[in-house]
């Protein structure tokens, strides 16, 4: 292909990037909301968590809610209730403060080719930069925390760092991926959350799941047995959904509600272009702004130390 060519090609790539931009680099809302649904839409931990949208750098969430009894006998017509008998709904707030996060994609010049051919350019620009974008925030949404091992994973605190109030440690203990470990996992759980326990989810790593699939296909029962590995079906854990998150880590899972993870994305999402006429590609980055919480804290569990050698003899690989 000519220089004259890669010229064009180029030229037509930033008209589509372009076309994304308004104000300065910044998407428009339409725009905006397009870029977080395609977000969502990846298949990782964040289609199934609770994202809220944001128009600033902070935000308060409100809950409302009942701890204790509120039905009391009723009085004699006419007669209102004591009042010490009233009941009032318990308000609390819940506190996004949202984090600066960058992502590079670079696109060579063959790929724009073949994509302007088809006329696809801006789809796969944005297809690109949300599926690498998405990989990236599941990584600090599960590792994040103070002590990573580095800047980017430090400026969140993620699932398991917000995660104190019920967690199990499996370090130094002879623990076996069977159902024991839900078992204990949903004994941590305060008995208030377990009305809806087919709501809730064991989030872990897929080799996890897998050797978890395998427990269970180890039993005698045609139902348990065999029948386990013949169809393709999702496990349970004492009726909450076991589920793999690729970038969990083996030795940890997450017990609690999806929706009581809360992500906040900013808004003002920021994409600009460049070029690099030496190594052919066209330079795309993201600017946006996000943070993470614990609707209810409590009603998490998490579980560290999890044996995450599974012993497994795979054959030499020849060529």
């Amino acid at each position: 292909m000519g220089k004259a060519s890669n010229r064009s090609i180029v030229h037509k790539a930033d008209l589509a990037v372009a076309n994304l931009q308004a104000n300065g680099g910044y998407l428009n809302t339409i725009q905006s909301n397009t870029f977080i649904r395609m977000l969502i839409d990846q298949p990782t931990l964040i289609n199934e968590i609770r994202t809220v949208p944001m128009n600033a750098p902070t935000m308060e969430l409100n809950k409302i809610g009942f701890a204790d009894r509120i039905l009391q006998v009723a009085p004699t017509s006419g007669t209102a209730l004591d009042a010490n008998k009233r009941s009032r709904p318990i308000t609390d707030q819940v506190n996004l403060t949202t984090k600066k996060v960058m992502a590079e994609v670079h696109l060579p010049y063959d790929v724009l080719e073949d994509n302007i051919e088809r006329g696809a350019l801006e789809d796969t620009i944005m297809s690109l930069i949300t599926e690498r974008v998405s990989t990236d925030l599941e990584e600090l949404i599960i590792d994040g925390g103070t002590d990573a091992s580095d800047d980017y994973l430090e400026l969140v605190d993620g699932v398991f760092e917000l995660s104190t109030s019920n967690v199990l440690d499996y370090s130094g203990l002879s623990a076996e991926i069977n159902k024991t470990i839900f078992k204990n996992g949903i004994h941590a759980m305060p008995n208030k959350y377990l009305r809806k326990r087919d709501s809730m989810r064991f989030y872990v790593s897929p080799n996890l799941e897998l050797e978890y699939a395998d427990s269970l296909a180890n039993r005698e029962t045609e139902m348990l047995g065999d029948s386990n590995i013949r169809r393709n079906m999702r496990n349970f854990a004492y009726g909450v959904p076991v589920k793999p998150v690729a970038l969990m880590p083996d030795s940890k899972y997450l017990f609690t509600f999806p929706k009581n993870i809360i992500f906040g994305v900013q808004r003002d999402i920021m994409i600009e272009s460049d070029r690099d006429i030496r190594t052919q590609v066209l330079i795309v980055v993201v600017t946006m702004r996000m943070d993470l919480v614990y609707e209810e804290e409590e009603a998490v569990v998490t579980a560290t130390g999890l044996p995450d050698d599974f012993g497994v003899s795979m054959p030499t690989t020849t060529t």
